[in-house]
């Protein structure tokens, strides 16, 4: 199966936003290229909030070109079999922490946004660092940092609480 067909599976299956999920799958039926960056109309990405083990706290990264607190999370490769194997990938790349863990029933949520490059249509999971994680910044950030929950919404936008919001209500 390819990361397209896997994509449209877990959008079909996906069962929230249902006006953002249907467009999500109507830009892919008219773009079969809409899975790489290289689709200029827009493009699916996927991203990864990470949890530490205590489920308290969340890490997020200080983007390099948006200047923005986010959480990890970009492009597709093709070397990703899923939507879910890009976002574990995204999230282990940007924290520098091994062993995360997706949490269980798929996507937590879809966001849709515009890059100075294009639409990023992001498929959202969630990702719990194992006991003892160490984070490391990559070169996409110019820092990461732990906030609390309750941290977030002062340093964040919207997209990043509710995505907060959805994690916390499917822990």
């Amino acid at each position: 199966m390819s990361l397209y067909d896997d994509a449209v599976l877990v959008l079909k299956a996906y069962e929230d936003q249902e006006e953002l999920r249907q467009s999500y799958l109507d830009h892919l039926a008219a773009h079969p290229d809409g899975m790489w960056k290289a689709c200029h109309t827009g493009h699916v990405t996927a991203s990864g909030l990470v949890i530490d083990p205590e489920r308290d706290r969340v890490l997020l990264t200080l983007h390099r070109k948006l200047r923005m607190w986010l959480q990890m999370g970009g492009h597709c490769e093709p070397g990703d079999a899923t939507l879910a194997q890009a976002a574990l990938r995204e999230a282990t790349e940007e924290s520098g922490i091994a062993g995360l863990t997706l949490l269980s029933g798929g996507p937590v949520r879809l966001d849709r946004h515009h890059t100075p490059c294009a639409w990023h249509l992001d498929v959202q999971y969630a990702a719990v660092a194992p006991d003892g994680a160490v984070e490391a910044i990559s070169d996409e950030s110019l820092d990461l940092r732990w906030f609390a929950y309750d941290e977030v919404a002062d340093v964040a936008d919207e997209s990043v609480v509710r995505l907060l919001e959805a994690t916390r209500a499917r822990l």
